[in-house]
């Protein structure tokens, strides 16, 4: 009988404990949930960031591959290069669900004395030389987060091409 009530004793004290732990373990939470769900609202955040940089890079390499080849073809009458490419990139970053009212493109020289300034492709004394074509979209086209900690930000992308004029043969 001594044996049974010590073991009821030892039965009623475990419940103790985990009664009191339960408390503690509702106070943890309560101080570890915050933390979780800004390290997790940020992360979904920044990839929206990554993701509309890696649209626009894509973007960027298309109309450059179109810009270095032989293009006399493709662009219709009317319609500089220089046209021709920016509106491929817009249509590639529209396509890829990405708002395209406000991208900024601009095809500039990227070396010289000439860096930074518009790049006509069409120019016969442009050829071989290197051009930057940068795409730049405001931050908060592409956000869904509602405290807007990025307001005045933008997401760039920009590559670097040599003007050519290669011939595809098929």
């Amino acid at each position: 009988m001594k044996k049974l009530k010590q073991t009821q004793k030892r039965r009623s004290a475990i419940c103790h404990g985990a009664e009191n732990r339960r408390g503690a373990a509702i106070v943890e939470f309560a101080l570890v949930m915050p933390l979780f769900l800004t390290l997790l609202l940020g992360t979904w955040e920044m990839s929206q960031a990554v993701d509309a940089s890696h649209v626009m890079s894509s973007a960027i390499r298309e109309g450059g591959r179109l810009a270095a080849m032989d293009w006399e073809g493709v662009v219709p009458d009317g319609t500089t290069a220089n046209e021709k490419i920016t509106t491929d990139i817009l249509n590639f970053i529209k396509a890829s669900n990405l708002p395209s009212e406000d991208v900024t493109i601009s095809i500039t020289h990227a070396e010289g004395a000439n860096e930074g300034q518009p790049f006509d492709l069409s120019d016969t004394d442009n050829t071989l030389e290197l051009f930057k074509i940068d795409v730049s979209l405001p931050y908060n086209s592409i956000t869904t987060f509602p405290l807007h900690y990025m307001e005045n930000e933008n997401v760039t992308a920009s590559l670097v091409f040599r003007s050519g004029r290669v011939t595809i043969i098929n």
